[in-house]
Order: C-alpha cells, then structure tokens, then sequence
C-alpha cells in the first residue's frame, strides 16, 4: 500500500503521565498498527519534555525525536531546554510541510500537537491538502479542527493507552481510505505486530508462570508467619490466599486480550468477582474478560467512541460480563474441579505415599525435559499450594529437580571431569542453592554423559521416596535456606533435600571418574 502517515506532537500535559513519557512505545503502538496494513511511517517530530507539559517552563529540558526511514527507529535530532528544542522543531515543521504539499506524507497522526506553535506550518499544509488527520489531546484537537483541517477521529487522553490510541488512529485512517484493518497484538516499541486470533493468546503455561511470584509470596509469608512474634502475620496470608485468583485473572485477561492497562482493569474486576472459584475460577474469568476486552476494544472504535471512552468503556464491561459469568454460572464447578484435582493427589499419598513421593521423583525429570511440567504439574502445584501456601508436588519439585542439580553442579565444581567444567557448574549451583531455581543448569552435563542422567533421575527418585516417607509439602522457587521454612514438616524437607542433592553429588562424581579413567586409559 503506497500510503505514508506522519506522527506529530509531544509527551503531552496528562498524556505524559499514561505513556508521552515513553515515546518509543507510543511511536512504535502506531507503527506497528500501520505497518499491518501497509501504510508506512514517513516522518515522525516528537517534542519530549522531562516532564508534564502543564508543569513546563521554556528551561524545563526536552528532547526532539525524528524517524529514520533506514534504521527504522526514533533517533534523537536535539537534546536542551524546550525552548531550545521548539525551535529546532520549526525547523522540522517546515521540512514535513513541504512533503504533504509534495504529497509523500499522506495523513497526519497527532499526539498533544502544538498547533500554533511546533506543529502550525504541518497543520496548515493538511488543511490545505484536506489529507485525513487523526488525534488525541482533548485542547489540541479542538485547534486543528477550528484551523479546518480533515479531522476524521479525535478525543482527549484520560483513560486511553498507547495501544488504544494507536488503534483508533489508524482504525478512522483505514475507514478513510477503505483499508480492510485488525488491530495487531505486538510489542511496543518493537515497530512489529503480532497478527493472530485472540483465542491463539490464550496459554495456560504462560498465565501459570506469570502468576508464580504471587504464590512464592504467599510461601514466604507462610514462613514469616512462623517465626516468633510474627504469628499475627498469619491473618495476612488468608488475606494473600484469597487474592490469588485475581492475580491470575488480571495476568490472564491481559495477555490474552493484548490490551495492556485495560486487559489488567479487565482481569482485575473479573478476577475479584471469581474468587469463589478459586484460581481455576480467576483463570476462567481473566481469559474471558481478556477475550471481551479485545473484541469491545475493536467495537468500540469502530463505533467511532472516543479513545477516552474505549479504554474505560471495554476494560470495565469486560470485567463485569465476565466476572458475573464466573460468580453466578462457573464458580462452583471451578471450586469442585480444584477440588477434585487435589482429591486425587490425596488419595495417592493415602493410598501409599511412599510410592506416590517415588513415582513422582521418577518422572520429574522426564516430564521437564518433555515439557509437560510447565503445562501440567506447575499448575497442579499451584492449585495444591492455594489451599495451604505448600505442595506435595512443590515438595518433590525442590528435592528432585532444584537439588538434584545443585547435587550434579557441586560434583563438577569438586571433582569436575575437566577443569573447565568447574567454571561452567559454579553459577548454576549458586542459583539453584539461592533461589530455589535454574535447574537447567545440569542440563550439559546430564546430555553429555549417561551416567550423570541416570544418576539424576535416580537421585530424584530416592528424595521422592523420602518425600513420601515424611509426607512433606513444600515448595520450589524459594532460597535453600528458607525452604524448609514453609513446609509441614520442615525437618522431613530439609533431610529429603539433603538426601537429593547427596544422591546426585555422589552418581555425578562417580559418572566423572569413571569418564576420566576412560580418557586415561584411551
């Protein structure tokens, strides 16, 4: 599409404080969103003061950021005062004048313009062609439309973001020209959009992990709340438990919905109004408010609602359908499928938990290796850790995993194959040890000797057999230390994870001497 837009204005008054203080995002909402359909980003003058431009003086110190059609990027043509920086902007005023009187520059996206200042000899020029003009900046706007310009889409900023804006800009351009236009879920910044259904952005593993923090936090205050004189603190993880579900539900609606601010608002109403459910019920809401964000979004604009109005109007009908939908319709059989999935990790540590604790150890490694533990044993962690702040899973997750291969990066840091090794092993250890985490970092000498990987999957089954044997409940992704902390039985953890990374240390150092021999001996 033989189309050229340029990007005119500032980091704004209000604008400032919801994203004109990030030009490289707001600039690259708008390229990536044109850039779907073809139109090209042909000129960009974008005044960025330090700060609001309510609270501006002439001294206040600014920046002016043009487009390079080559590197594909903001680059900077000015840094001073905004006085200084103004100037300089007339300058590139003029120069983007002459192409709409050339007809190269073919519609103008305005952001907090100064129309009678910086930006009058562009304004002039699009009246003059009567090119199509699109913008945002509630005083602003109103000038370019009483200047007789080709206005075909304007608002003011509360309440709308980067992405918003982005969209009903280049939304009422594409109507303009009769361009077929599906908002784009990208990354800022990164002047590229992500084409695809909203359905696609839906992943489980990904929401999962997003959410992990909040979880690990609620283990942590678990542990606080244990130590003497802190058991007031006890109060606090309910209140942390019960918060869960709106954790997942805001992560949930914002990836899914690509929305940013408003899938989060989105995800948050829905998710306060899915707690009855539990997680599955805040996952089950943030995916639905993130899917009716999306789609409100794109009705929205394409109602021809002020960007001010998209963002509150989708961000908050969104949340309240879907969190309605959860609490009334969903929250029950959410709360009994939680249920159910921990009824069955009961049964089993009831039946025998010995065998349980053995048979999870045993497949722990096969099934992160096969990517099955971030799509289905995380979440199982975490449903098991909403209950009580610590895990069967999570326990055997810590012995198997994390301290196995803290056990198989010590053995190579002591009595290392090569000496190279050694080097290689150490930070992996320090992480595993420190945070509870990393335990890829047996992976090059597992895959490089088959010994050390049959002694890792047999280490993670005898700390599994020990897990069972104490019947421990605890969790990954916290300091070594600490750990046993939160745990039922913090003893029973610590002698299982001593136990775990022993097994390993001790197959890894055998598994090296054995491969030294054979070097000998070749």
């Amino acid at each position: 599409m033989d189309k050229r837009i340029a990007v005119l204005g500032s980091s704004g008054g209000n604008l400032y404080n919801i994203g004109g203080s990030d030009p490289r995002g707001l600039i690259g909402e708008i390229a990536a969103q044109a850039g779907s359909v073809g139109i090209e980003l042909g000129a960009v003058q974008f005044v960025a003061a330090r700060s609001s431009m309510d609270q501006a003086k002439t001294s206040t110190q600014a920046s002016l950021l043009s487009w390079s059609a080559d590197l594909r990027e903001l680059v900077m043509v000015q840094e001073g005062t905004l006085e200084q920086v103004n100037a300089r902007a007339r300058d590139m005023d003029a120069e983007i004048a002459e192409q709409i009187n050339a007809g190269t520059i073919n519609a103008l996206v305005l952001v907090s313009c100064d129309p009678e200042g910086a930006n009058s000899a562009a304004i002039k020029a699009a009246v003059a062609k009567k090119i199509p003009v699109a913008g945002t900046g509630g005083t602003s706007m109103a000038k370019v439309q009483a200047a007789g310009a080709n206005v075909i889409s304007t608002s003011g900023t509360t309440g709308s973001t980067n992405r918003t804006r982005a969209i009903g800009a280049i939304s009422a351009i594409c109507r303009e020209w009769k361009v077929k236009y599906t908002p784009v879920i990208g990354s800022s910044g990164s002047f590229t959009g992500a084409q695809g259904d909203v359905f696609s952005r839906i992943k489980l593993r990904g929401i999962m992990m997003a959410a992990l923090p909040g979880f690990i936090a609620m283990a942590l205050l678990l542990a606080l709340s244990r130590v003497p004189g802190l058991g007031g603190l006890g109060d606090l993880f309910s209140i942390v438990i019960g918060a869960l579900p709106v954790v997942i539900a805001a992560i949930a609606a914002k990836q899914v919905s690509g929305m940013d601010d408003v899938g989060i608002v989105a995800g948050i109403v829905a998710g306060v109004l899915s707690t009855n459910g539990g997680i599955i019920g805040g996952l089950i809401g943030g995916i639905l408010a993130g899917i009716l964000a999306y789609y409100l979004v794109r009705l929205t604009i394409h109602l021809k609602f002020p960007a001010t109005t998209v963002g509150i109007v989708s961000g908050g009908l969104s949340g309240l359908i879907a969190g309605f939908a959860v609490y009334f319709l969903v929250a029950p059989l959410a709360l009994m499928a939680g249920d159910g999935i921990r009824s069955i990790i009961e049964g089993a540590i009831e039946f025998n938990a010995v065998l349980a604790g053995t048979v999870a150890g045993l497949l722990i490694w096969p099934a992160i290796l096969g990517g099955v533990y971030h799509a289905a044993i995380l979440p199982i962690v975490l449903l098991e850790m909403e209950l009580a702040g610590n895990s069967f899973l999570g326990a055997v997750d810590m012995t198997g995993l994390v301290m196995v291969s803290a056990g198989i990066t010590l053995a190579n840091i002591v009595f290392p194959r090569e000496k190279s090794e050694s080097t290689l092993a150490a930070p992996g250890f320090l992480i595993n040890v420190g945070f509870g985490t990393f335990v890829e970092a047996a992976y090059p000498f597992m895959f490089s000797n088959k010994f050390v990987f049959a002694g890792a999957i047999a280490s993670a089954g005898i700390s599994g057999f020990f897990v069972g044997l104490f019947g421990v409940r605890g969790t990954a992704y916290v300091p070594a230390i600490i750990a046993p902390t939160v745990s039922n039985t913090p003893l029973g953890f610590l002698l299982s994870m001593l136990i775990a990374l022993g097994s390993a240390f001790v197959f890894t150092t055998l598994a090296n001497k054995l491969a030294r021999k054979k070097q000998i001996a070749a």
